[in-house]
């Protein structure tokens, strides 16, 4: 493996907000590698377009070393004696979550004439998820994920058959790449989880029940692709644990989870309808390596773990994702109208572009086929329709112009949707 792993897409949209007068903010799950990004990659950019190194001001909340900072008087001044004179100063700033009064200390140093500010922040609990609104129409997002496939190729030394396997098993988060044994990978992930990941909900949710918590965690992960609602989880650890947790507890704790930017949740949509049904719903990792741990490796099902892999790559593309539902009324015995509830994995929406999309891991029947496109039959718009597999060699067009594609080219070629 090489040490330094290129994250262009995100470089280059920061690149392209130089200057424009808000504040960039990159969020994501921690280690996802946003500090790497802003702290390396994007300070390289500015050295190399010529930016004075005493015009980049850089500071890291989390590191004790400026834990006195934290204190907004005491940060805001220390940053504003950063500026010297009238050329543009650039803040980075990592975990911007820890300063207090952080909105408003952000604010009044964007105001400052020759400041470009640019912060990261790993909860959505401190920063809302409407960023814009949040910081006064000041705020302008770019959300980070862990690696990406193709990202993760560009360091994977082997056929993609083969990184594909690592992927689906270990996930993108980039240090766990970079490590070079699978035992190292495994106990990674595991204290990630323990260490970083559920320690920081816990204390910073106050939570008295953590074994609880996790709990829930461990039933979300085994769960993937499942549509489930917190009456049906609190019915699950009901009968399994005998738990008395309510389902307001749950919908809370599922909050934490999704503030953490662990878990992310695809709502329902009615396609006839043309409308959101409120429950159940799907939940999706932000890592597939990250849930892979937290069961033990035990539970790998392809077909779950793909499904999970192409919601991801979809939300790094930049579309909204929903699961589809689709009520049909068909024939059944004897004559008798039946009425039906048909699923369309996914349909992904940015601007005016719409796909439906379906997982199938494997193609290797008409009958599987014929099932999985029966949906996209019944669906009368002109919007196209895909299928993902593993097993097929070339993309291709079925009779009924529905695309064909494997999962590798699918995640290695950025267009692969407007073919």
């Amino acid at each position: 493996m090489e040490f330094e792993i290129k994250r262009n897409d995100y470089l280059e949209q920061l690149i392209n907000r130089k200057h424009n007068g808000l504040i960039k903010i990159v969020t994501g799950i921690r280690r996802c590698g946003k500090s790497f990004l802003l702290r390396t990659l994007f300070k390289k950019h500015l050295l190399e377009n010529s930016v004075d190194e005493s015009h980049i001001i850089e500071m890291a909340f989390d590191l004790f070393d400026y834990i006195d900072y934290r204190e907004p008087k005491i940060f805001y001044s220390w940053a504003k004696e950063q500026i010297k004179d009238e050329k543009t100063y650039y803040f980075l700033l990592d975990e911007v979550q820890l300063l207090d009064e952080f909105v408003s200390v952000l604010n009044g140093l964007a105001d400052q004439k020759n400041c470009d500010v640019y912060v990261t922040g790993s909860n959505a609990k401190f920063l809302s998820k409407d960023i814009a609104t949040e910081f006064g129409g000041r705020g302008d997002e770019v959300h980070m994920y862990p690696l990406s496939f193709s990202e993760f190729m560009s360091v994977y030394h082997g056929n993609r058959y083969d990184g594909w396997n690592e992927y689906i098993t270990y996930g993108g988060i980039p240090m766990v790449v970079l490590a070079e044994t699978e035992e190292q990978k495994m106990a990674m992930l595991d204290q990630l989880l323990k260490e970083t990941y559920i320690r920081d909900i816990v204390r910073r949710n106050k939570i008295r029940n953590a074994g609880e918590m996790e709990a829930l965690l461990d039933v979300l992960a085994s769960a993937i692709g499942a549509l489930t609602n917190p009456n049906k989880l609190k019915n699950t650890f009901k009968s399994v644990n005998q738990s008395r947790i309510t389902a307001t507890t749950i919908t809370k704790y599922i909050e934490y989870l999704e503030d953490s930017f662990l878990i992310e949740k695809a709502n329902r949509y009615d396609i006839k309808g043309k409308s959101y049904i409120g429950t159940p719903m799907k939940y999706y990792f932000m890592d597939i390596g990250l849930r892979n741990s937290r069961i033990n490796f035990r539970q790998m099902e392809v077909t779950h773990a793909m499904e999970n892999v192409i919601y991801n790559e979809l939300r790094m593309r930049g579309y909204r994702v929903d699961v589809g539902n689709l009520s049909v009324v068909e024939q059944g015995k004897g004559g008798k109208p039946v009425k039906k509830q048909l699923e369309v994995d996914f349909i992904c929406n940015k601007g005016s572009k719409k796909y439906y999309i379906q997982s199938a891991y494997t193609l290797d029947r008409e009958e599987k086929l014929a099932r999985e496109i029966r949906p996209f039959l019944k669906i009368h718009d002109s919007f196209q329709k895909i299928v993902i597999t593993s097993n097929t060699p070339k993309p291709f067009y079925s009779e009924e112009g529905i695309l064909i594609i494997n999962i590798y080219d699918f995640l290695l070629a950025p267009d692969s949707l407007g073919r």
